[in-house]
């Protein structure tokens, strides 16, 4: 009986003392986690810092672009109505 009692205990050590190892090991695994993901943040808020004025030009670009196109709209029909009279068709 003494004999199972001590190998139980000895079972029970060896299961909190690997369990401790695997503990350490994943801490070590997350800190250097941790230490990647700070630097992934970093360089995300430096290209956010950048980049940041690209918004309000791409806005001012996107109303120029309009008014060129409504403009060359307008030359298109107008150039299409001045070519009409000297076409074959008529």
């Amino acid at each position: 009986m003494t004999l199972l009692i001590v190998l139980t205990v000895v079972e029970i050590v060896l299961l909190v003392a690997v369990l401790a190892v695997y503990l350490v090991l994943l801490h070590r695994r997350l800190r250097s986690i941790n230490s990647n993901l700070g630097s992934i943040a970093f360089g995300v808020r430096a290209v956010e810092t950048q980049t940041s004025s690209i918004g309000p030009s791409v806005a001012r670009l996107n109303e120029r672009l309009a008014e060129a196109v409504g403009t060359m709209t307008s030359l298109a029909e107008n150039g299409d109505r001045r070519l009409r009279p000297f076409s074959s068709e008529d």
